[in-house]
C-alpha cells in the first residue's frame, strides 16, 4: 500500500508556479481566485491520495467514539444563589447549561443551549460566558467565522431572549460588582487594526431595556504595540484587574469592583523584563514577580498602603534556585501556590494558611498520586471555601476530580473520565528519559506505550512545541489510545523554549537562544533510538502552531531522522511574518523571536525560518494542515511551505496539504468534526509508522 499511496506526491497544477516569484508570495493575495483554486487543488490531491486510507480513518473514528463517554455531565458549582453545571448529549457538539436554586435541586432548569446557537452557523466558538453578580443575567461572546472577532450577547435568565449588544470585540468579559435592581457594569476588550486587544471598555447596562443604545466608555488603552490587555477579577470580588503584558513584561491597573467608574490605579509601573501577577485578600495584596530572580518570588503589601508613592512590599517566599513559583490563588484563609520543581519538571500545589495577624500557621505540599502527574486547582469561586476541587491526570491515567476537605484532610473522588474498549489505563506505562543536547544540557523526554511492548523498540510519534514558556505537563488522551493499541509509542520532547524546568528553560530557548530548541528536539529523537525505545526507521514528528516551526526546521536540517512529519497550522514563514507589523500578533512577538529591523536579528531568524531554508533534498512524507480564517498563522504560511517543498522534493515520499476553508487557528468547531480531523491525521501517522493493519490485543 505504501507504494500505491506514494504515486501522487508531486505539486498539483504546475501552472500555479510563477518563475518570477519563487517564494510563492502571491499566495498571500486572499482575494485572488487563483489562490483559492490552488488550495482546492491541493485539497483534492490530498483527498485522492488518502482514498486507500479512508477505511482506516473511519475505523479510527468509530473506535474513538466507542472508547469515550459521549454523554457528559460536568461537576456542579454552587455560587451564592444557584448551583450551575453543564450537560452534553451523546450526539451534541456543544453543551447546554443548567442551574437550580441552592438547596432546591429538584427545581432544575436549562438556561442556555449552546448547540442550538451553533446550529445556525458553519463555524461556532464560544469566547467567554459571565454571570452577573446576582446570577440572573448571562453575558457571552461568540465567534461564528473563526477569525477570533467576537460578538457580545446578553440574556435574562432563564428564558429571556438573547440581545446582541456589540460586535467586533475581544473574547473576554467581566462584570463589576456595582449591580443594582436596574443597572450593572460590564467590561470587555477591543482590538486595534492588527487584532491586538489594545483597550478595555465598560458599558453601564440598563437592565430594564438592555437593547437600548449603548455608549461604551474607554477605561484604559494600551499604546505599546507589543502589549496586549485583558481583564479579570480577584476571587475576593473586591478588585478588577486590567492586565497589560508583552511576552516578558507586565503592568496591572486596579479598579474597585464596586465603583468601576473610578480611574484605574497602576500597582507597579512596567519595567522591561519584569513579569508579575496580583491577587488579593482583605488587608493584603500579593505579588508574584521575577524582579528578584528568574524563578519568581512572592511578596505582600498591606492594603492600606495602596496609593502611596512608595509601596512597602514584604517578602513572603524568597526566590529559590530549585523551584519556580507559577501561580497564586488567594482565599480568605490563605493561599494556594503552584510551584514547579525543576528536577521533576512538574508542578506541585502548596498551601499556606494565615491567622488574623497574617502570620503563616501552615505550610504544606499536597500529595501527588504518581510521578509524573499534572495536579491542578479547579476553579473555586467561593472565597471562603474550605473544600477544594483538584484535577489530576497523567500520561497513563485519565482526568480525575477530587474534593479535598482542608479541615479534615479527606480526599473524595468526585468523577473520573471513563475509558472503554480493549486498551485500559492499567495496561499502559510511562517513562521519563533524559536526552543530552549539543551543549551537554539534559532534556527531559516523556514516553507512554503499552506495558507489554515496553521491552522493544517501537514506532514512535514524537511531539514538540518549545515556545512562549508553555509547559507540556502530562496529559491523558483517549484519541492517543488508537495509536498505542496498534503498537506505537507516544513521546514528548520537553525542549528549551517551553517552561517545563522553570523560567530559565524558557529563556534559553527564545530570541538569540532559539537554536537550542531545535538541537533539543533532534537530541530527543536520538535518545529514544539509543535507549531502544524507538525504531529508528519509524519516527514521526508532530508540531502545531509554534511547534510547527520546531518540526519544520528539524526536517529541513535532518530529513532522514523522521519517516514523516505532521505540521498543524504551522508557523513557518517566520522572517517575512516578523517583518510585517501590520499582521496580527507580529509586534507582540518581537520579544519571543526578535525584531528583524535589527540586521543581526534578521540574519538569526533567516538561519532557521523553515520557509527560508527549504532545499533540494529527499524530504520525509509531510502532512500539512492550514485554516483559511486563521489570524494567528495565516493560511499562506503552510501553503507556501507546501508549494516550495513539493517543488524541490528529491524523494518519492508524498507532500500533502489540507486547508480547512471554514475554520481558524483552533481547527474545527464542534467535537465530532474535531475528532474526525484527528482520525484523519492518525490514519496518516499510522501509515507512516507501518501500523495501518488491525491492532494486536494488549495483554493485561
Amino acid at each position: 500500500m505504501k507504494a500505491q499511496l506514494g504515486i501522487q506526491s508531486g505539486l498539483p497544477a504546475a501552472r500555479y508556479y510563477r518563475a518570477n516569484d519563487p517564494q510563492w508570495h502571491w499566495l498571500e493575495e486572499r482575494e485572488n481566485t487563483e489562490v483559492s483554486d490552488f488550495l482546492e487543488a491541493a485539497n483534492q490531491q490530498q483527498a485522492d491520495w488518502f482514498i486507500p486510507l479512508a477505511p482506516l480513518e473511519e475505523a479510527l473514528y468509530q473506535s474513538h467514539l466507542a472508547r469515550r463517554e459521549l454523554a457528559i455531565t460536568s461537576l456542579k458549582t454552587p455560587l451564592d444563589h444557584f448551583t450551575f453545571w453543564s450537560k452534553t448529549g451523546a450526539k451534541d457538539d456543544y453543551p447546554s447549561w443548567w442551574r437550580h436554586p441552592n438547596n432546591q435541586p429538584e427545581q432544575y432548569e436549562c438556561f442556555f443551549d449552546v448547540s442550538a446557537r451553533a446550529a445556525e452557523h458553519d463555524f461556532y466558538d464560544m469566547g467567554d460566558m459571565a454571570l452577573s453578580p446576582d446570577e440572573q443575567w448571562l453575558a457571552w461572546t461568540e465567534d461564528t467565522q473563526g477569525d477570533e472577532r467576537f460578538t457580545l450577547w446578553l440574556k435574562a435568565l432563564p428564558n429571556g431572549s438573547p440581545v446582541q449588544l456589540l460586535s467586533d470585540i475581544g473574547a473576554g468579559l467581566c462584570w463589576a460588582e456595582d449591580q443594582t435592581a436596574t443597572t450593572a457594569t460590564l467590561l470587555f476588550t477591543r482590538f486595534d487594526d492588527t487584532q491586538r486587544p489594545d483597550s478595555v471598555w465598560r458599558i453601564l447596562l440598563n437592565l430594564d431595556t438592555p437593547s437600548a443604545s449603548l455608549a461604551p466608555e474607554l477605561v484604559l488603552r494600551e499604546d505599546d504595540p507589543e502589549f496586549w490587555i485583558g481583564i479579570g477579577k480577584t476571587r475576593s470580588r473586591s478588585w478588577l484587574l486590567l492586565e497589560s503584558g508583552s511576552k516578558d513584561t507586565s503592568e496591572i491597573h486596579l479598579l474597585p469592583a464596586q465603583t468601576p467608574a473610578e480611574t484605574p490605579r497602576c500597582i507597579q509601573q512596567r519595567q522591561a523584563g519584569v513579569e508579575y501577577s496580583i491577587d488579593h485578600r482583605p488587608g493584603n495584596f500579593y505579588r508574584l514577580h521575577n524582579q528578584a530572580g528568574a524563578h519568581f518570588q512572592l511578596d505582600y503589601l498591606p492594603e492600606s498602603q495602596l496609593g502611596q508613592r512608595q509601596l512597602g512590599w514584604l517578602t513572603l517566599i524568597a526566590h529559590r534556585e530549585e523551584a519556580t513559583l507559577e501561580g497564586v490563588d488567594a482565599f480568605s484563609w490563605g493561599l494556594m501556590l503552584g510551584e514547579r520543581d525543576h528536577d521533576l519538571a512538574q508542578v506541585r500545589l502548596r498551601r499556606l494558611v494565615f491567622d488574623a495577624q497574617h502570620a503563616c500557621t501552615l505550610d504544606e505540599y499536597l500529595t501527588l498520586p504518581e510521578q509524573p502527574c499534572s495536579q491542578l486547582l479547579e476553579d473555586a469561586p467561593h472565597f471562603d471555601s474550605q473544600v477544594l476541587h483538584l484535577r489530576e491526570e497523567s500520561f497513563t491515567q485519565p482526568p480525575s476530580w477530587f474534593a479535598l476537605d482542608l479541615t479534615s484532610g479527606e480526599r473524595t473522588l468526585l468523577k473520573r473520565v471513563p475509558v472503554y474498549g480493549n486498551l485500559q489505563p492499567e495496561q499502559l506505562i510511562s517513562k521519563r528519559l533524559w536526552a543530552t543536547s549539543h551543549d551537554g544540557e539534559q532534556v527531559p523526554v516523556s514516553v507512554v506505550m503499552r506495558a507489554d511492548l515496553a521491552d522493544q523498540p517501537l514506532p514512535t510519534l514524537l511531539y514538540g512545541y518549545g515556545a512562549y514558556g508553555e509547559a507540556l505537563d502530562p496529559w491523558f488522551s483517549i484519541a492517543r489510545l488508537e495509536l498505542l493499541e496498534r503498537g506505537a509509542a507516544f513521546a514528548v520532547a520537553h525542549v528549551r523554549g517551553g517552561g517545563e524546568r522553570g523560567e530559565p528553560w524558557y529563556l534559553n530557548g527564545k530570541m538569540a537562544h532559539k537554536e537550542n530548541s531545535f538541537h533539543d528536539f533532534l537530541a530527543a529523537r536520538e535518545a529514544l533510538v539509543e535507549q531502544s525505545v524507538s525504531d529508528p526507521r519509524h519516527v514521526v514528528a508532530y508540531g502545531a502552531s509554534a511547534g510547527g516551526l520546531l518540526v519544520g526546521t528539524c526536517i529541513n536540517r535532518a530529513p532522514d531522522a523522521f519517516c514523516a512529519a505532521l505540521l498543524d497550522v504551522p508557523f513557518l514563514d517566520v522572517l517575512r511574518t516578523m517583518q510585517n507589523p501590520e499582521l496580527p500578533l507580529t509586534t507582540a512577538e518581537y520579544s519571543e523571536w526578535g525584531n528583524p529591523e535589527e540586521p543581526e536579528v534578521a540574519e538569526r531568524i533567516a538561519a532557521y525560518s523553515p520557509i527560508d531554508n527549504i532545499k533540494e533534498q529527499a524530504y520525509p512524507a509531510l502532512w500539512i494542515e492550514g485554516s483559511w480564517f486563521d489570524t494567528r498563522v495565516s493560511y499562506w504560511e503552510p501553503a507556501k511551505f507546501y508549494a516550495q517543498v513539493a517543488q524541490l522534493q528529491q524523494g518519492s515520499a508524498p507532500i500533502l496539504m489540507r486547508t480547512d476553508m471554514s475554520s481558524g487557528h483552533g481547527g474545527a468547531s464542534g467535537r465530532f468534526k474535531a475528532w474526525r480531523d484527528t482520525a484523519r491525521q492518525d490514519a496518516f501517522i499510522l501509515w507512516a509508522l507501518g501500523l495501518n493493519a488491525q491492532p494486536s490485543p494488549a495483554t493485561a
